[in-house]
């Protein structure tokens, strides 16, 4: 084992010896070819480059449950149509809607009489026709007999039945037997479609529709864990579906608290105007979010940094005496035109921007 860990070379000396190479002269004809960026701390905000996956907004994305049991008669819409809150969208044959026109007939007309009997009983109680206990039990019935009218009503509401057949009911007119009527909750485009005729269908369980607002949706972001501590809540984001569609912009809305166990990364959510519905659910975009917070660093054009044998980073810095020296550096954040060195550069340096793959060759030889 001595003679193993003797024998082995410390990744400290194999950098140095990397950075011993001979120093790199050039002729005035050859300086040319060469231009140089003098390194100064310069201030940038991040950009976080990451894939995305459209969806709708879920706080305007409705599903539509039958509220009644029954086979559907007929659709009334299809998919991507634009409909109004209240528009129907199927018709059901239900007996649980004639049920419930038919208590809500049976209630109306009971509370009628049982208000009438109570402003007789309350006549006859001023007279001292009858004794005030009987008045008063015949006031409590027709409250009861409301109270009940009330509820049927409201059964009916729960089954999206139309005002006007509600009035008709209320006037005691025939009101048309058209059966269930799924309506839309809200307004916006049918998105999704469930049901066909002849279906059977159960209250309060069976899916039909999914009514959705599609002029904003939300963007997922998979963010690696180095890349949390630079987004923020609000921050600006471009989303690039491709094609030459142009870019929409968004902001960061939600961070999620929790790590994907099969990714290992975590999901950011991004709301974005959708123009012309140019984003589609489950669609693959391109997302470009810049930092809110404001960083500093020795910032240098990519051209400028190049590779050695062992794939370490490395710039050329010119020296007092006109040569050039290979310097390793580290690298910390990048974008698609600049490198963040956090160590290897100090404030002043003068590094090769242009050219620097020419002076590699030229120390090779």
């Amino acid at each position: 084992m001595l003679l193993i860990a003797g024998c082995s070379t410390p990744p400290d000396a194999a950098e140095n010896a990397s950075d011993a190479v001979a120093n790199v002269r050039l002729t005035k004809a050859q300086l040319s070819r060469v231009t140089l960026y003098t390194v100064v701390p310069l201030g940038y905000r991040q950009r976080i480059e990451a894939p995305g996956t459209v969806d709708f907004d879920n706080d305007q994305a409705t599903a539509v449950v039958s509220p009644f049991s029954g086979p559907v008669t007929q659709t009334l819409v299809s998919l991507g149509q634009h409909v109004v809150k209240g528009q129907p969208l199927a018709l059901v044959q239900s007996a649980d809607f004639a049920a419930a026109v038919g208590t809500y007939r049976k209630a109306i007309a009971a509370a009628n009489t049982a208000r009438r009997v109570a402003d007789v009983d309350r006549d006859l109680l001023a007279h001292n026709g009858i004794a005030a206990r009987e008045a008063a039990q015949a006031q409590t019935d027709a409250a009861g007999a409301d109270a009940d009218r009330d509820a049927a009503l409201q059964s009916l509401l729960a089954l999206n039945v139309d005002g006007g057949t509600i009035g008709k009911i209320m006037a005691g007119r025939a009101a048309p037997n058209s059966g269930g009527i799924i309506r839309a909750p809200v307004s916006g485009t049918i998105v999704d479609k469930q049901v066909t005729p002849g279906q059977l269908l159960q209250a309060g369980t069976s899916p039909t529709f999914t009514v959705a607002n599609l002029s904003q949706v939300w963007v997922f972001v998979q963010l690696a864990s180095s890349e949390l501590s630079a987004i923020r809540l609000g921050d600006e984001a471009d989303i690039d579906p491709g094609a030459g569609n142009g870019v929409v912009h968004g902001r960061v809305e939600n961070i999620a608290a929790s790590v994907d166990p099969a990714t290992r990364a975590v999901a950011a959510r991004v709301v974005a105007p959708n123009p012309g519905d140019l984003l589609k659910k489950q669609m693959y975009v391109n997302v470009s979010i810049e930092s809110g917070r404001a960083s500093t660093g020795l910032l240098v054009p990519v051209s400028a940094v190049l590779r050695d044998d062992q794939n370490l980073p490395f710039v050329y810095v010119a020296q007092p005496d006109g040569s050039f020296a290979r310097r390793h550096v580290q690298l910390g954040y990048h974008d698609a035109r600049r490198y963040d060195v956090t160590t290897g550069l100090q404030n002043g340096d003068r590094i090769v921007v242009d050219g620097a793959i020419f002076l590699q060759f030229m120390q090779s030889q």
